[in-house]
This record gives structure tokens, sequence and C-alpha cells, in this order.
């Protein structure tokens, strides 16, 4: 088959948080029309479209495929996180790479105010008391007024701020250019010390939102647990090595924090057996805020604006890396 016979995009192998590859395909085909989509639904069928398409998309890309991939010029990953991906060798060729920045930002938002939400009104309290049929008061708190340190301000932790800002909170960003500002209230860096458990002092509600990197791995260690107020609570929708957990595990025997909703953990998956699984202040949820009915929609997005400026003889790709 001829070069001229190429698809205009390969769709890889690929599930992300339980969506198909075939609802992938069928979501660029419905938006993009005049383009040839074409599925690779085996190593093989990869392999042979890897040869001919100058725009891949899926989860990773095997090195090796990549040296009879002559014609490759866009690889779209589906994933936010690319450390799992080839970037020298993708570099070497001359393969563009984008992520899935921003495709998040919705849903895993909306899941942070849920989790702050519950632990406000308290709702898992009354979720067991129903199961008891328990007709019983018990004593709530207010969002309002109180202070919200969200760690990353990346597209993911700027949702979550829109999100609170009707809900009457001050809010602390962290990020590791604390001179870039932000839409915080106040924003410090991750490797200023004294201003970060500054904010973790101040904080009613600490939200996790930012990459795994040696910068923050093991941030919120004993130390930063026992800088908190024992009323704060702790939202994880980063990556679960960020947090400490014996660490955490330590504040929640002793009372030295309110609680915890957790949609990532380490280890993860978290054994059957772990004991977070036993304590009532906290929410575990099995790495599920990424998931979305509008995931492919959203990387559809970011495909067909980067199709554009491709044709338009553009250098520079939105979410490039």
């Amino acid at each position: 088959m001829s070069q001229d016979d190429a698809p205009d995009i390969a769709v890889l192998r690929q599930k992300i948080h339980g969506l198909s590859a075939e609802e992938y395909a069928e979501t660029l085909r419905e938006r993009l029309p005049e383009k040839d989509i074409a599925l690779a639904r085996t190593p093989t069928e990869e392999r042979d479209l890897l040869k001919r398409v100058s725009v891949a998309t899926g989860f990773s890309i095997e090195e090796d495929a990549l040296a009879e991939a002559e014609n490759l010029e866009l690889f779209a990953c589906v994933f936010a996180g690319t450390g799992h991906l080839p970037l020298e060798a993708l570099d070497e060729r001359g393969v563009a790479v984008t992520n899935a920045s921003g495709v998040h930002g919705p849903n895993i938002a909306e899941q942070v105010l849920g989790g702050i939400l519950s632990f406000s009104r308290r709702f898992h309290v009354g979720w067991r008391q129903k199961q008891r049929n328990e007709w019983r008061s018990y004593p709530t708190y207010e969002l309002q007024g109180s202070t919200v340190t969200v760690l990353g301000l990346g597209a993911i932790g700027q949702a979550v701020v829109d999100r609170l800002e009707p809900f009457g909170v001050d809010t602390i960003g962290v990020r590791y250019s604390p001179e870039k500002g932000g839409p915080t209230d106040e924003v410090v860096g991750f490797e200023d010390e004294s201003g970060f458990h500054d904010a973790l002092a101040r904080s009613d509600y600490v939200v996790v939102a930012c990459p795994l990197t040696d910068t923050t791995r093991g941030i919120l260690d004993a130390d930063a647990f026992k800088t908190m107020d024992p009323e704060t609570v702790l939202i994880n929708v980063g990556r679960g090595p960020v947090v400490d957990t014996d660490a955490l595990l330590d504040a929640l025997r002793g009372n030295a924090v309110r609680g915890a909703a957790l949609d990532v953990t380490d280890p993860e998956p978290l054994p059957d057996d772990h004991e977070l699984w036993g304590f009532d202040n906290v929410l575990i949820t099995p790495h599920n805020a990424g998931h979305t009915p509008e995931y492919w929609e959203r990387m559809t997005d970011i495909i067909e604006e980067n199709l554009e400026r491709l044709e338009s003889g553009e250098e520079e790709l939105r979410n490039q890396v």
C-alpha cells in the first residue's frame, strides 16, 4: 500500500478509565469527517499503521516501533503524564508529543469539590445513620470562610480554584514558580519550607493536585501533618506517593487530622487488607476521578486544534511536551 493510501490518524490500542479505543476512533470520525481515521486492533495492525501515518494517538508507543515510523510527525498521548513514553527517541526522530492536560480539569475538580463538601456537611455520617434507620442530628461545618490550600496550579489545580470561588473561601496555591502568581489569593513555592508550612497551618482543606516529582514525593510527611490543624481534611487527586502513607496513618490514628478523601494511594491498588480501609473518616475511590464521559470529546478538541496548526505550518502545538 502506498503512502498516498495512508490514513490521516492512527488510533492505537488502549483503554483509559474503562473507555475503549473504539469509542475514541468513533468520536474522531464524527468530529473530523474529512479525515481518514484508522483503528489498530492488533499489534500487527499497530506496527503497520505506524509505518505509514503522520499522526498517531494513544496511551503509549513502543520505542522499537519508532524505527520504522518514518512519516510520524505527531504522537498525541491520551494521558496527562508522559513519563512512560520514550521521549528522547521521539525527539531524536523529530516527532512532536502532546499530552491530555486539561482533559481532566472539570471532572477531577468536581471530585475535589465533592470530597470537600462531603466532609463539610459530613454526608458520610448521614449515610451511615441512614443504613441503620437512625434519625439523629449531628454537628456539621460550613465551607464558607474556610481556607483551602491547593498543591499544584496546573490545569486541574486551576479548575479546582475556579470552582471554589463561589463558596467564599480563602485559597492558597503551591507551585514551583510562585513568582508567576496564580488564581489563588496567595501563592507559595514548594521549596519555601516556611511559607509551605505556614499555608498548611492555616488550612481547613489541603488538596493535592500536583504531579509526582523528586520535589513533591513525600512532601506531606510526618512534619507536614504535625503542622496541620486537627480539623484539616486532606484531598488527594494527584499521585499517591506525594503523601507519606505511614505519616497519614499516624495522623489518622492520633486524630491529628479530621479525615481524608483519597482517589490515589500509595501503594496502588490499595490491598484489601490495608489499614486505610478501616477508617470511617477516610473516603477511598479507585483512581476514578479522571473518569468522564467527555474524555474523548476533549481529546478530540486537542487533536483538531493541533491538526489545524500543523496544516498551517505552525511550530507551536497545544499541550506540546
